[in-house]
């Protein structure tokens, strides 16, 4: 560890496990793991080339990131020689993350895994807490596992390799976990000016923030039962307009357009926002980062508003009776509201979406 990296320690159920931020360090990492199983984007084929044991190589791509695929991986695994002995590595974005660590818990009854987190996205947010979502047929994130990793290493350099859409997915999910934890981690956030292509020590330290924000959630309720379900802020809207644009939006920019649509239900139903200044901060913030993304508004205007209710309707966090909302509630605080399903309220959420649809496909 070097005197420029930054770490953190993560506690779970199964012991704790550490983070490491720091720049340039891909290489390095990498000296660490030579009798590991690399499980990788395909993006970094050519930096893993030299590699004593050649990687599994996957297309990062939403469709891969499935129950279907899952077994291909297990089988090349075991035609590789892992046995239970073995740790798992896993170098990519989120997909290539959910893949590895729902295969690790699953995988002879369960492997140790390591994480190198290559997008802003993963960085700030997924690469803590040790939970999987695997897509199963049309249904987004229906199955999973809790696994958390051996450790976390992570090189903010690597956000260099990420198109502009990319980039403010990642800060998007961060200025979320930031907003969820309070107005304390929201400001810091904000003054460290988060931009696509920003400076590699400001990007660290928002790193480093975000996570510490999130970390607060994952200590105190590691198994979604509570107050780590606020984290889903955004999401719930989000997965809606993600899966009915056929995943064509990236997920944080989905998830941006999400928290908008949850604040624009939530100034319908009657809720003034005039006492939160914060909440007006973090829709301006949302904005400038929606608008790195040029294939939204087509993607949006292509949207089927049915389809896209359809796939809200069939969230995973609803009951039988109520929808599940993650809102701003008018003293600026994120809140998980239960909401009787109605015809009125299903008005009210397909007129939350039209409206910032309405905003941003141009």
């Amino acid at each position: 560890m070097s005197d420029s990296s930054r770490t953190l320690v993560i506690n779970s159920s199964t012991g704790s496990y550490q983070v490491t931020i720091e720049s340039h360090s891909l290489r390095k990492n990498l000296l660490h793991f030579s009798k590991a199983k690399i499980l990788a984007d395909e993006f970094f084929a050519p930096v893993l080339a030299d590699l004593a044991s050649p990687p599994l190589l996957i297309r990062a791509i939403e469709e891969n990131k499935s129950l279907d695929v899952s077994p291909s991986i297990i089988e090349g695994l075991r035609q590789s020689g892992a046995n239970r002995q073995t740790e798992l590595v896993a170098i990519g974005g989120g997909i290539i993350q959910d893949l590895s660590a729902f295969i690790a818990s699953i995988y002879m009854r369960g492997l140790t895994w390591s994480y190198l987190p290559t997008t802003i996205l993963a960085m700030v947010d997924s690469c803590i807490g040790g939970k999987s979502s695997i897509n199963v047929g049309p249904y987004k994130n229906l199955v999973g596992t809790f696994h958390p990793p051996h450790q976390v290493l992570i090189d903010p350099a690597l956000a260099q390799t990420l198109p502009p859409d990319q980039q403010a997915s990642g800060l998007i999910e961060a200025a979320k976990i930031c907003f969820c934890r309070g107005p304390e981690a929201f400001d810091r956030h904000i003054a460290l000016l988060p931009s696509v292509m920003m400076e590699t020590g400001a990007l660290e330290a928002l790193i480093y923030n975000s996570l510490e924000a999130k970390k607060w959630f994952i200590e105190i309720d590691e198994f979604d039962n509570k107050e780590r379900l606020l984290l889903n802020f955004g999401h719930t809207f989000g997965h809606a307009i993600e899966g009915a644009t056929h995943f064509a939006i990236p997920h944080g920019i989905a998830v941006g357009l999400g928290i908008l649509c949850a604040i624009t239900y939530q100034v319908a139903d009657g809720i003034d926002y005039s006492s939160s200044p914060r909440v007006a901060l973090l829709e301006l913030h949302l904005a400038e980062m929606i608008a790195n993304s040029p294939g939204t508004p087509r993607a949006l205007a292509s949207m089927s508003a049915d389809e896209m209710f359809q796939r809200f309707a069939s969230d995973k966090k609803h009951g039988t009776e109520d929808y599940a909302l993650i809102l701003i509630d008018q003293a600026g605080k994120v809140v998980l509201h239960r909401v009787p399903k109605s015809p009125e309220v299903s008005n009210k959420v397909r007129a939350a979406v039209e409206s910032v649809v309405g905003r941003f496909r141009g």
